[in-house]
């Protein structure tokens, strides 16, 4: 049988908009992003589902380094009391890489702003594939990117 293992990165980013309005936008508006941030996030699209829903598949069209992506994810687990969501990615450009590969949000409401915290959770599909800190470094900039529309104040 091969090795494998779970891997993480992990990132926080502090933001000035409140966690609701982080979340929000993550969980309810997600196709929002690519207005919000189109340097990078091209379209997000829901293929099953409602936006904001558990089960519900969206998929990403997003440059990194330099190439488009396209990631497909599995909207795995919502807990609007804690601010938290998980994604799978069920297919896509990742998956060449990864065997899994899945992105947890959690957003902690602090006394000025919030803070966004990213875990990337991954298994290599071997000893070669490169830990995915571009990636991590993406979520980051897409953070700051909506903490900063959010905190600009267009709802």
């Amino acid at each position: 049988m091969a090795y494998s293992q779970l891997q993480k990165v992990e990132a926080n980013v502090h933001i000035k908009a409140s966690a609701d309005q982080f979340h929000n936008v993550l969980c309810n508006r997600t196709h929002h992003i690519a207005n919000i941030f189109p340097g990078k996030v091209q379209s997000v699209e829901i293929h099953k589902g409602e936006w904001g829903t558990e089960g519900s598949v969206i998929s990403w069209n997003y440059l990194h380094e330099g190439k488009v992506c396209v990631a497909k994810e599995m909207v795995e687990g919502i807990d609007m009391k804690n601010n938290k969501m998980t994604f799978k990615v069920i297919e896509g450009d990742l998956l060449g890489h990864y065997k899994s590969f899945k992105f947890l949000l959690q957003v902690t409401p602090k006394e000025k702003g919030s803070v966004v915290n990213w875990v990337l959770e991954y298994e290599k599909q071997n000893d070669n594939t490169p830990d995915p800190y571009t990636l991590l470094e993406l979520t980051v900039e897409m953070s700051k990117e909506i903490g900063a529309y959010l905190s600009q104040d267009h709802n």
